[in-house]
This record gives C-alpha cells, sequence and structure tokens, in this order.
C-alpha cells in the first residue's frame, strides 16, 4: 500500500524483507519437493524415504531407521535451506540491484547455482558424502533448480523488496 503526501506525489512502497524470503522460500521448498516426489518416485522412491534420505544429509545411513523423526527432520532440513536460499537472494538484492531488476534471468542463475552448491558442496560434506547422478538428478537438479527454486525467489524478491 503506497502513501500519498501533502503535494500529491506517491511514495515507493516499503521492502518487505520477511514476506520476500517467506513467500521465495515457500515456493521453492514446495515446487523443489514436488519435484523430488515426482521425479524420483519414477524411480520408486516414496516421498517419505525422500524426506529420510534428505535427513541422511545430518543423520547418515541410519537416518532410514528413525522412522518418522527423520522424515519429519528432512521436511524441516529442506524448507530450511529453502529460506535460507530464498534470505541469500534477498540480501544480495539490496546490493546488486540487477537481481531485482532483471529478476527472470537472475533467478534462472540462480536456481543453477543453489543446484551446483548443494551438490558439489553441501552434499560432499554432509554425512551421505558426494551424490550419486542419474537422470533424474539431471532434470531435477539444473533444469528443475532453474525454474523451480531459482525464479520463484527472485520473483518474490522482485514482488516485495522493491
Amino acid at each position: 500500500m503506497s502513501s500519498t503526501s501533502a503535494a500529491g506525489s506517491i511514495a515507493a512502497p516499503r521492502p518487505r524483507p520477511f514476506a520476500a524470503v517467506f513467500w521465495g522460500g515457500l515456493l521453492a521448498g514446495i515446487f523443489d519437493i514436488t519435484q523430488a516426489f515426482v521425479g524420483f518416485g519414477l524411480l520408486g522412491a516414496k516421498p517419505f524415504r525422500i524426506l529420510q534420505r534428505i535427513a541422511g544429509g545430518v543423520f547418515g545411513a541410519r537416518s532410514m531407521q528413525m522412522g518418522w523423526t527423520s522424515a519429519l527432520l528432512g521436511l524441516i532440513f529442506h524448507f530450511t535451506i529453502a529460506f535460507t536460499a530464498a534470505a541469500v537472494y534477498y540480501v544480495a538484492s539490496r546490493k546488486l540491484r540487477v537481481l531485482v531488476d532483471q529478476a527472470v534471468v537472475c533467478g534462472l542463475l540462480y536456481g543453477e547455482v543453489v543446484f551446483l552448491f548443494m551438490y558439489f558442496v553441501v552434499l560432499p560434506l554432509s554425512a551421505l558424502g558426494p551424490a550419486h547422478f542419474n537422470i533424474v538428478t539431471y532434470i531435477t537438479g539444473p533444469i528443475g533448480h532453474t525454474f523451480l527454486v531459482g525464479l520463484p525467489i527472485a520473483l518474490s524478491v522482485r514482488r516485495f523488496a522493491r
């Protein structure tokens, strides 16, 4: 909502960082986990096991024996990563205005950066070790992360943080 001054000019809307990070992280998290459930589901993986595998980044192979605890923690870890990715983009957008002005291109590139960071930095350092690539990884990673992670984050930041 914008306000008008006594002279009748319209003031620019205030940036809303919480909304930018919340909506960007929520949408990216929902889209990303959905693509994982669909893509890896085609290989026979059940959503419950996918969530346990996410928790395996902290707990290693024993996460598969932890039942609902590790599945719930996997979901929490997943959304924590999505909200963190949105927060990083938001903070960077305060200094690099191109991230807001060219949100579509920058969002697509950011999705790829998030994928590369997760697969080549985070996973190798996790309790699971380096990622094992298959056809689903190539689709959900480089392709899915661009449109389903980076783009919603960038568009949310553009919408709420101008």
